[in-house]
């Protein structure tokens, strides 16, 4: 598989980490260093959004960091990590300019009492919004000896804690894998107008 460098963190120079954020969807975990993450496709550019009534997660980090795109371009980030996490009632969704117009794909899950389930997130995001309560907080870590499997770089800012609940949150991100994704009645959809959102 070709592996291309897709989220990588970048010397203490991302402002983004003076917001403590902690958020579930990913990348695939494994091979990390120096705050490089190899994943296995490249970032379209195209940003979406993700939200959920509530994600708890243990095992948490995040620091700031670059999203590279296909073209070469940079995207300033903010990485998080969350080791094991349970959202529920997911909604992410993605918009497209199209010849025909706006198109969007909406997809749903983990509603009612069954939440999404997932292992080793990593997220490169530009927004979030939701009420988080930290347990056991950092703030302040070196990003290259926080708790979680990926790190930073050695002398980036970076906060972690033992775990994380976030209550009706809402994030823009560019980049989300899992290691695993459980997707409890998942429901896809395309939308040709209306609310394309999860906001």
């Amino acid at each position: 598989m070709d592996l291309k460098r897709v989220v990588k963190s970048r010397g203490g120079r991302i402002a983004l980490v003076a917001i403590p954020v902690g958020i579930a969807a990913a990348v695939v975990m494994g091979g990390v260093a120096q705050g490089a993450v190899p994943v296995s496709f490249s970032i379209s550019g195209t940003s979406f959004t993700m939200g959920g009534t509530q994600l708890q997660g243990t095992g948490f980090s995040q620091y700031g960091g670059v999203a590279k795109l296909q073209d070469g371009k940079e995207v300033p980030v903010a990485i998080a990590n969350i080791t094991n996490a349970t959202i529920a009632n997911l909604c992410q969704s993605v918009i497209t300019d199209t010849p025909l117009g706006k198109v969007g794909l909406v997809i749903t899950a983990g509603g009612g009492s069954t939440p999404v389930k997932a292992q080793n997130l990593q997220i490169g995001m530009t927004d979030l919004k939701g009420d988080a309560i930290f347990h056991n907080v950092r703030i302040g870590s070196d990003a290259a000896t926080v708790g979680t499997a990926a790190k930073g770089s050695p002398g980036d800012f970076a906060q972690d804690s033992d775990g994380i609940t976030l209550n009706n949150f809402s994030q823009i991100a560019y980049s989300t894998t899992a290691g695993t994704l459980a997707l409890t009645g998942m429901h896809m959809r395309v939308v040709t107008n209306g609310d394309y959102s999860c906001n």
